[in-house]
Protein backbone atom coordinates (compact mmCIF):
# COMPACT_ATOMS: atom_id res chain seq x y z
CA UNK A 1 0.00 0.00 0.00
CA UNK A 2 1.46 3.34 -1.00
CA UNK A 3 0.99 6.55 0.95
CA UNK A 4 -0.62 9.56 -0.63
CA UNK A 5 1.95 12.11 -1.63
CA UNK A 6 1.08 15.62 -0.51
CA UNK A 7 1.33 18.31 -3.17
CA UNK A 8 3.76 21.02 -2.15
CA UNK A 9 2.16 24.44 -2.33
CA UNK A 10 3.59 27.95 -2.37
CA UNK A 11 1.91 31.33 -2.34
CA UNK A 12 3.31 34.64 -3.51
CA UNK A 13 2.65 38.29 -4.06
CA UNK A 14 3.52 40.10 -7.30
CA UNK A 15 3.70 43.87 -6.81
CA UNK A 16 2.99 45.94 -9.89
CA UNK A 17 2.96 49.61 -10.79
CA UNK A 18 2.02 51.60 -13.84
CA UNK A 19 3.15 55.15 -13.09
CA UNK A 20 6.93 54.88 -13.40
CA UNK A 21 7.17 56.17 -16.98
CA UNK A 22 7.81 52.68 -18.43
CA UNK A 23 4.23 51.44 -18.43
CA UNK A 24 3.47 48.29 -16.46
CA UNK A 25 6.27 47.02 -14.23
CA UNK A 26 6.39 44.05 -11.87
CA UNK A 27 8.57 43.59 -8.78
CA UNK A 28 10.58 40.35 -8.76
CA UNK A 29 13.59 38.97 -6.90
CA UNK A 30 16.71 37.12 -7.98
CA UNK A 31 16.98 33.79 -6.16
CA UNK A 32 19.87 33.58 -3.72
CA UNK A 33 22.40 30.87 -3.11
CA UNK A 34 25.19 29.31 -5.13
CA UNK A 35 22.98 27.53 -7.68
CA UNK A 36 21.58 30.84 -8.97
CA UNK A 37 24.78 32.92 -8.69
CA UNK A 38 25.88 34.24 -12.07
CA UNK A 39 22.56 33.38 -13.72
CA UNK A 40 20.08 35.98 -14.91
CA UNK A 41 17.68 34.31 -17.33
CA UNK A 42 15.11 32.11 -15.58
CA UNK A 43 16.73 32.83 -12.19
CA UNK A 44 14.19 35.30 -10.78
CA UNK A 45 10.98 34.67 -8.88
CA UNK A 46 7.85 36.22 -7.48
CA UNK A 47 8.44 36.60 -3.71
CA UNK A 48 6.77 33.40 -2.49
CA UNK A 49 7.12 30.43 -0.23
CA UNK A 50 5.62 27.18 0.95
CA UNK A 51 2.75 27.00 3.39
CA UNK A 52 1.13 24.34 5.55
CA UNK A 53 -2.31 22.86 4.77
CA UNK A 54 -3.84 24.75 7.72
CA UNK A 55 -2.55 28.18 6.57
CA UNK A 56 -4.53 30.43 4.25
CA UNK A 57 -2.61 30.91 0.98
CA UNK A 58 -3.06 34.70 0.97
CA UNK A 59 -1.69 34.87 4.53
CA UNK A 60 1.33 32.85 3.40
CA UNK A 61 1.81 35.18 0.43
CA UNK A 62 1.83 38.20 2.76
CA UNK A 63 4.22 36.48 5.21
CA UNK A 64 6.59 35.30 2.48
CA UNK A 65 6.74 38.73 0.84
CA UNK A 66 7.87 40.20 4.15
CA UNK A 67 10.35 37.37 4.82
CA UNK A 68 11.93 37.55 1.39
CA UNK A 69 11.94 41.32 0.85
CA UNK A 70 12.37 42.33 4.49
CA UNK A 71 9.43 44.77 4.59
CA UNK A 72 5.67 44.22 4.83
CA UNK A 73 3.58 44.24 1.69
CA UNK A 74 1.98 47.60 0.99
CA UNK A 75 -1.69 48.04 1.77
CA UNK A 76 -4.14 47.74 -1.08
CA UNK A 77 -6.53 45.49 -2.91
CA UNK A 78 -5.26 42.15 -4.20
CA UNK A 79 -5.84 40.67 -7.66
CA UNK A 80 -6.12 36.87 -7.69
CA UNK A 81 -3.91 35.50 -10.49
CA UNK A 82 -4.72 31.85 -9.80
CA UNK A 83 -2.51 28.80 -9.61
CA UNK A 84 0.15 27.26 -11.81
CA UNK A 85 1.97 23.96 -11.49
CA UNK A 86 5.73 24.33 -11.63
CA UNK A 87 8.19 21.93 -13.27
CA UNK A 88 9.09 20.67 -9.78
CA UNK A 89 5.48 19.59 -9.29
CA UNK A 90 4.82 22.34 -6.75
CA UNK A 91 1.59 24.32 -7.14
CA UNK A 92 2.06 28.09 -6.83
CA UNK A 93 -0.79 30.53 -6.12
CA UNK A 94 -0.11 34.23 -6.75
CA UNK A 95 -1.89 37.51 -6.13
CA UNK A 96 -0.96 40.87 -7.61
CA UNK A 97 -0.99 44.12 -5.69
CA UNK A 98 -0.70 47.65 -7.08
CA UNK A 99 1.99 49.15 -4.89
CA UNK A 100 5.53 50.40 -4.68
CA UNK A 101 8.73 49.18 -3.06
CA UNK A 102 12.32 50.35 -3.24
CA UNK A 103 14.62 47.49 -4.26
CA UNK A 104 17.56 49.23 -2.54
CA UNK A 105 15.90 48.81 0.87
CA UNK A 106 15.65 45.00 0.72
CA UNK A 107 16.65 43.09 3.85
CA UNK A 108 16.14 39.52 2.63
CA UNK A 109 15.67 36.52 4.85
CA UNK A 110 18.34 33.84 4.74
CA UNK A 111 18.70 30.07 4.59
CA UNK A 112 21.56 27.74 5.51
CA UNK A 113 23.05 24.99 3.39
CA UNK A 114 26.22 22.98 3.17
CA UNK A 115 28.53 24.74 0.75
CA UNK A 116 30.61 23.68 -0.99
CA UNK A 117 28.74 20.38 -1.21
CA UNK A 118 30.12 17.60 0.98
CA UNK A 119 32.46 20.08 2.69
CA UNK A 120 30.77 19.88 6.08
CA UNK A 121 30.61 23.68 6.13
CA UNK A 122 27.24 25.33 6.63
CA UNK A 123 26.91 28.73 4.99
CA UNK A 124 24.09 31.23 5.04
CA UNK A 125 22.66 32.74 1.86
CA UNK A 126 19.91 35.30 1.19
CA UNK A 127 16.63 33.77 -0.03
CA UNK A 128 16.64 36.49 -2.69
CA UNK A 129 19.83 38.46 -3.26
CA UNK A 130 18.38 41.41 -5.15
CA UNK A 131 15.10 42.84 -6.37
CA UNK A 132 14.13 44.85 -9.44
CA UNK A 133 11.21 46.46 -11.21
CA UNK A 134 10.86 44.91 -14.67
CA UNK A 135 8.64 45.43 -17.67
CA UNK A 136 6.60 42.35 -18.61
CA UNK A 137 9.06 41.68 -21.43
CA UNK A 138 12.04 41.80 -19.04
CA UNK A 139 10.18 39.61 -16.56
CA UNK A 140 9.50 37.03 -19.31
CA UNK A 141 13.27 36.55 -19.67
CA UNK A 142 14.16 36.72 -15.98
CA UNK A 143 11.40 34.73 -14.27
CA UNK A 144 11.58 30.96 -13.95
CA UNK A 145 9.46 29.53 -16.75
CA UNK A 146 6.58 28.31 -14.55
CA UNK A 147 5.93 31.78 -13.12
CA UNK A 148 5.75 33.77 -16.36
CA UNK A 149 2.06 32.92 -16.63
CA UNK A 150 1.30 35.21 -13.68
CA UNK A 151 2.61 38.28 -15.52
CA UNK A 152 0.51 37.29 -18.56
CA UNK A 153 -2.57 36.93 -16.35
CA UNK A 154 -1.92 40.33 -14.75
CA UNK A 155 -1.61 41.97 -18.18
CA UNK A 156 -4.88 40.35 -19.30
CA UNK A 157 -6.61 41.48 -16.12
CA UNK A 158 -5.44 45.09 -16.54
CA UNK A 159 -6.27 45.12 -20.27
CA UNK A 160 -9.84 44.09 -19.43
CA UNK A 161 -10.11 46.94 -16.93
CA UNK A 162 -10.33 44.29 -14.22
CA UNK A 163 -11.35 45.07 -10.72
CA UNK A 164 -9.36 44.08 -7.66
CA UNK A 165 -10.63 42.19 -4.65
CA UNK A 166 -11.04 44.02 -1.38
CA UNK A 167 -8.76 43.54 1.57
CA UNK A 168 -5.57 41.57 2.06
CA UNK A 169 -6.31 38.80 -0.35
CA UNK A 170 -8.67 36.90 1.86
Amino acid sequence: MTGKKTTRRSAGLLLFRTGAGRGLEVFIGHMGGPFWAGREDAAWSVPKGEYAPDEEPWAAARREFEEEFGHPAPDGAWVALGEARQASGKTVTVWALDGDADPATAVPGTFSMEWPRKSGTLREFPEMDRFAWCTPEEAAERLVKGQRVFVDRLREHLAEGGAVSAGGGG
